[in-house]
């Protein structure tokens, strides 16, 4: 177990439905990275932008962007973390793909698909709630929309660090903001949130990428322009905040239907 884990937060614009220049893009960032780090974390469907344009920017996992990921993982010896659309069995999905530094894979699939932007009438919904664990530490994974739903991301797993993908419009900023602070102190885990700047053909985006501690602190500056955040979680705080503060004793029991 590491009791620390040191994360790459990559806050960038996203070329709108340009697969392989996101991917050139990402190489030269990843190339200036400081060294050391164990987790890179990309945003919401890194490679092409929040579009429902399936037939242009679905892949298999066998495809291109995945065995990617699987490259720089192996390459620079790290976790990479990002979402896109994934098609399986004749059914589109917004996937999260982990992808360990042996080159493993595994992933999660969002469950909230977003109505406002016609997302749930082309993404099929996850049905899985999932939790990844790496050196260690238990992280569960959401993605932009989910955000909203707290009952979703409740801790009762025990996890230590709740993170949001996300291409999260400017006008809203404000409740991603608060949002993210919520999660954090309701679950008493790290919260991170990744974000876009830049525009696409609907919103523009603000970035205000942020690692929130388990007290509701934020660890770093929010910033709005393109940038790597990085951070090192430290295992002691989360155990320290939850001995002082056990209210997840506390909480009820739910049972979610799908």
């Amino acid at each position: 177990m590491s009791e620390k884990i040191k994360i790459a937060i990559v806050q960038t614009s996203i070329e709108w439905e340009d697969i392989q220049l996101n991917l050139s893009k990402y190489e030269q960032i990843i190339d200036s990275m400081n060294p050391g780090v164990d987790i890179i974390f990309f945003p919401e469907m890194f490679n092409s932008g929040f579009s429902m344009n399936v037939k242009k920017i679905a892949e298999t996992m066998d495809g291109n962007t995945v065995s990617w990921l699987q490259k720089v993982a192996l390459t620079k010896n790290v976790s990479v973390v990002a979402s896109l659309a994934i098609e399986e069995n004749k059914n589109f999905y917004n996937r999260l793909i982990w992808v360990f530094s042996n080159g493993e894979i595994t992933y999660y699939d969002k469950r909230h698909t977003f109505t406002l932007a016609g997302e749930s009438k082309v993404y099929a919904k996850g049905k899985k709630k999932k939790i990844i664990e790496y050196k260690g530490w238990k992280f569960l994974p959401q993605i932009c929309y989910d955000l909203r739903f707290p009952v979703w991301s409740r801790n009762d797993s025990d996890y230590d660090v709740l993170f949001y993908l996300a291409n999260w419009p400017t006008p809203r900023i404000s409740h991603w903001k608060n949002l993210l602070i919520s999660r954090a102190i309701e679950n008493i885990s790290y919260c991170i949130g990744v974000n876009i700047v830049g525009s696409d053909p609907e919103n523009k985006y603000n970035g205000c990428s942020c690692i929130i501690d388990p007290y509701g602190k934020h660890c770093v500056e929010m910033t709005e322009d393109e940038t790597i955040i990085y951070y090192q979680l430290n295992k002691s705080k989360i155990i320290d905040i939850r001995k002082s503060l056990n209210f997840l004793d506390d909480k009820d029991d739910y049972t979610l239907r799908f």
